[in-house]
């Protein structure tokens, strides 16, 4: 973990903290990505605020990308995905689809994803979160002992 930059990061979970709490007083709803973004198909009555917030999300991600682009990487260098590990013989497109199937399938089965538990359900003092966040956790530090990515 050579690239941790405390400064960015306090930074950037402040951003986040604010954001979720704009969309829940102004909005009333909770910033989890996974139900903002599962409600588009089928298309709930919200549509347009879902829409706006995860627009957003990528143009605002685009941007800081192209205008700092060594920012959190400890450098000049631009961020990049990781790799697949070499050993196990997947392209890495085959394993971020695999990675990304899998993400919706556990937020699914999870009724909400990192967001939703981690930072709002958390801050809301849900038990349900506490106990989501934990299993996040725990299967996140198995796959990173398995994979040998980090």
């Amino acid at each position: 973990m050579e690239s941790f930059t405390p400064l960015t990061a306090a930074i950037g979970g402040s951003l986040i903290g604010l954001a979720t709490a704009v969309l829940w007083l102004g909005n009333g709803r909770i910033a989890g990505i996974s139900g903002i973004f599962g409600q588009l198909l089928p298309p709930a009555q919200t549509v347009v605020w879902r829409l706006v917030f995860l627009a957003a999300m990528v143009i605002s991600t685009f941007a800081v990308a192209k205008l700092l682009p060594g920012i959190g990487m400890g450098g000049d260098a631009p961020a990049v995905l990781a790799d697949a590990p070499p050993a196990w013989g997947i392209p890495t497109p085959v394993w971020l689809a695999i990675a990304g199937l899998l993400t919706g399938i556990g937020t699914k089965i999870g009724n909400g994803c990192t967001s939703g538990h981690g930072v709002c359900g958390l801050a809301r003092l849900s038990r349900r979160s506490l106990v989501a966040v934990l299993v996040f956790f725990g299967v996140a530090m198995a796959t990173v002992a398995i994979t040998g990515v980090v």
